[in-house]
C-alpha cells in the first residue's frame, strides 16, 4: 500500500519516467515535467529521496537509485499495456461513434 500511495501522488511516476535514461539537472527535470512549479517538484523529489528511489549526485543531478530502477522496471508491463489502450481508443476513434445494438 506504501507503494501504490507513493505513486500514486500525482507526478511522482513522471519523475521515475523522465529519469529513467539517467541523470538530469532540476530545471531541465521542471521542463521535461511540462513546467510543474518549482515547489511541487522540490516536494516529489524529496519524497523520491526519502523512499531512496532517487538519488541526488555531487554536481546536483538528479538520478534512479537501484530501486528507482526496479520500479521503473516493473512499471514497464503497466506502459506497454497503456500503448494498447491507447491503440485501441485511436481504433474507436477511427471507428466513430458507438452505436448501440439494435
Amino acid at each position: 500500500m506504501a507503494a501504490l500511495d507513493l505513486f500514486g501522488r500525482r507526478w511522482n511516476l513522471r519523475v521515475i519516467w523522465e529519469l529513467r535514461h539517467g541523470p538530469v539537472g532540476f530545471r531541465t527535470l521542471q521542463q521535461r515535467c511540462d513546467n510543474m512549479s518549482s515547489s511541487v517538484l522540490r516536494q516529489r523529489l524529496t519524497e523520491l529521496l526519502d523512499a531512496r528511489l532517487v538519488a541526488q549526485q555531487p554536481d546536483t543531478a538528479y538520478a534512479l537509485t537501484d530501486l528507482g530502477r526496479g520500479a521503473y522496471q516493473a512499471l514497464r508491463p503497466l506502459v506497454r499495456w497503456s500503448d494498447g489502450w491507447a491503440s485501441a481508443l485511436r481504433e474507436d476513434d477511427e471507428a466513430g461513434p458507438l452505436r448501440p445494438p439494435a
